[in-house]
């Protein structure tokens, strides 16, 4: 079976028996938060019950944080699941994405048999007004990540209301993915969530797996402009999505300020120091503003010398509009980018 996504450290540990430094998956590298991790652990003293079908107590939680009517949240398995329950409640004719993007988009529209029109980022790969011009007329699903994966680039200011603007006159649904935008200096400045109460097609998806490192957890949740979406991409899930322990290390996660402005201090000042180190191995580098970096080596078999160096980056070749050659990087702590600079220049190098 081909994984198309990175953190393959199951399929690293069965090859080499030990555990790979993995800068493949853009995670956390501060952990679980420690009230996360206790709450998690507490929930299982009350294992032999179903979890909260509904997450109530996670969804006031949520609506209190983002400012929003607890009946237009859903929480699902990661962002991944509310995706392809997104697909699965539109069930649109026709579609549109921009490329290079996150691979789910694409594959849960193609299992609804939609028409999908891929638009492709101009060379910098930066989203700008002009990108409204590039969705067709008869669209009604468009995904917008933002900052972008593969690029780490946030959107222009302009084209995200022209998007908005476009979701609002034509009636599309516009999705906006904002599972990386917490790493970003300023979150607040580019999230969409202000304008949910004006924009009745918006979805904006979030999750707790990368910000609060609960990858094996599963935890991640749409916020939608209309209660009745919510209503419809709840019951398009499975019964019980969100296990007992992930609902409550949700809860716990949102109490926990400091250990996100911990994470996005690391993040910011090593992504500016390991930019200019990239650079200076002869990578072209994509300045991108999330927890990962994507740059050109050019050399195809890149993944494969770090893997054999116990470490693992992610190839980007499987990205619509991105070759061989092409890969991304999790900013990680500072320790473990030396490792990771160190390994690439004796692979580029020698």
């Amino acid at each position: 079976m081909e994984l198309i996504h990175g953190g393959d450290w199951a399929g690293f540990e069965m090859e080499y028996g030990t555990r790979p430094l993995d800068f493949s998956a853009s995670i956390s590298p501060l952990g679980l938060p420690e009230g996360a991790r206790r709450a998690a652990r507490d929930a299982l003293a009350d294992a032999e019950r179903y979890p909260d079908p509904l997450c109530r107590a996670l969804r006031q939680a949520l609506a209190a944080y983002h400012d929003v009517p607890a009946d237009s949240i859903v929480c699902g398995s990661g962002a991944a699941d509310l995706i392809w329950r997104l697909c699965r409640a539109l069930r649109p004719k026709k579609a549109a994405l921009f490329v290079p993007g996150f691979a789910e988009y694409e594959r849960a529209l193609a299992f609804e048999d939609c028409e999908i029109a891929r638009l492709p980022l101009p060379g910098d790969f930066r989203l700008t007004a002009d990108a409204a011009a590039l969705v067709p007329p008869d669209t009604e699903l468009l995904f917008l990540c933002n900052p972008n994966n593969p690029t780490g680039l946030l959107a222009e200011q302009s084209a995200l209301q022209a998007l908005l603007e476009l979701c609002r006159t034509r009636g599309m649904t516009l999705a906006v993915d904002e599972c990386f935008l917490d790493f970003c200096a300023d979150p607040a400045e580019h999230s969409l969530v202000g304008a949910l109460a004006g924009t009745p097609g918006l979805v904006i998806l979030k999750a707790f797996t990368k910000t609060c490192a609960m990858a094996g957890l599963r935890l991640g949740y749409a916020l939608c402009g209309r209660a009745a979406l919510a209503e419809r991409l709840q019951s398009c899930g499975q019964p019980w999505p969100v296990s007992a322990p992930a609902q409550a290390a949700g809860v716990a996660a949102l109490r926990d300020e400091e250990y996100v402005k911990r994470l996005r201090a690391l993040i910011t000042a090593e992504r500016r120091r390991l930019i200019p180190a990239l650079e200076a191995l002869g990578l072209r580098v994509i300045p991108g503003e999330a927890n990962f970096l994507l740059f050109y080596a050019g050399d195809p078999t890149l993944a494969d010398a770090l893997r054999a160096r116990g470490i693992l980056i992610r190839d980007c070749r499987s990205f619509d509009g991105l070759t061989a050659g092409w890969y991304r990087i999790a900013v990680r702590t500072g320790e473990e980018n030396d490792r990771l600079l160190t390994a690439l220049g004796e692979a580029l190098h020698g």
